[in-house]
């Protein structure tokens, strides 16, 4: 799943290729994606490209007089062309679900937004302003802006575990599964400890592991191409999805946390002190 330095870099691709350019024509392909239909994506045509905006996991163009806003989900991505085909993508043929041609369909370059997989969770706005998107609405402070008072205050006011909290985005934007998971681990935090009762000391270190990881990832993956975002974000990572590997930083196996549609990993030396978490596919007794 794209989250926020993925997505903040897909921003900056799109503020040096699409602003400044005019929407040719829009194609609505997989119109289960489609959650607006007033105005219509094909009414963004003619209008000036202003900005490329990130809101969390949010990704944005703002046109004049309006906005053109994804959720990538699970699976989404956006590709970019040179010179777009000009006939439309035929429905169901294939991962896109929407194109945006930006200039004139036959010569044009754009992008397509694509998913991959059978579970199409990929969602498109077309608002007048951002707030109008239900998920933006609804956002937590940036992950990248809070201090380390305000992450303390957000803290606090949550008695679930940390993992869960972390990835919560109406508690901080932009996190997901992946950069949870680096986070604790160099923050030598449990994922499962309750979010309200971190010490001082653990929310200092958790906040330097927020800004430090995702400030990081931020730097790598900002003047990559589209296509290598995903090859890059998988190279810095040190813990997710390493399940069976040895630790980086201590040499201890990597762990992992498995339930019916996701799973986590961690490092019971660095986050646990030794202890391993309860497993659902392995034990019922673990505690």
């Amino acid at each position: 799943m794209p989250e926020l330095p993925e997505v903040e870099a897909l921003a900056e691709f799109l503020r040096h290729h699409a602003v400044g350019r005019t929407v040719g024509r829009v194609d609505v392909v997989a119109f289960s994606a489609l959650k607006t239909v007033d105005p219509a994506p094909q009414a963004l045509a003619g209008r000036a490209v202003l900005a490329a905006r990130r809101w969390g996991k949010f990704l944005g163009l703002q046109v004049e007089d309006g906005y053109l806003i994804a959720h990538l989900a699970r699976a989404g991505w956006l590709r970019w062309s040179d010179r777009l085909a000009a006939a439309p993508p035929r429905p169901g043929k294939g991962p896109i679900a929407l194109r945006v041609h930006l200039g004139p369909p036959s010569s044009a370059p754009g992008f397509d937004l694509t998913e991959a997989g059978t579970q199409k969770r990929l969602a498109v706005w077309v608002v007048a302003h951002p707030e109008r998107v239900p998920g933006i609405a609804g956002l937590g402070p940036d992950a990248l802006a809070v201090s380390a008072d305000h992450l303390a205050t957000v803290l606090g006011a949550h008695s679930g575990r940390l993992k869960t909290t972390l990835t919560d985005q109406r508690v901080l934007a932009g996190i997901g599964n992946a950069y949870s998971d680096e986070i604790l681990h160099t923050a030598k935090l449990s994922p499962f400890a309750i979010a309200n009762t971190l010490t001082a000391g653990s929310i200092e270190a958790l906040h330097a592991a927020m800004t430090g990881v995702l400030t990081d990832a931020v730097a790598r993956s900002v003047g990559q191409q589209a296509a290598t975002l995903k090859g890059e974000k998988r190279s810095g990572l040190r813990v997710h999805g390493r399940t069976g590997l040895p630790c980086p930083v201590c040499g201890d196996t990597v762990r992992e946390v498995a339930y019916a549609d996701r799973s986590f990993q961690y490092c019971a030396t660095c986050q646990t002190g030794g202890r391993v978490l309860a497993d659902r596919r392995m034990s019922r007794l673990l505690k």
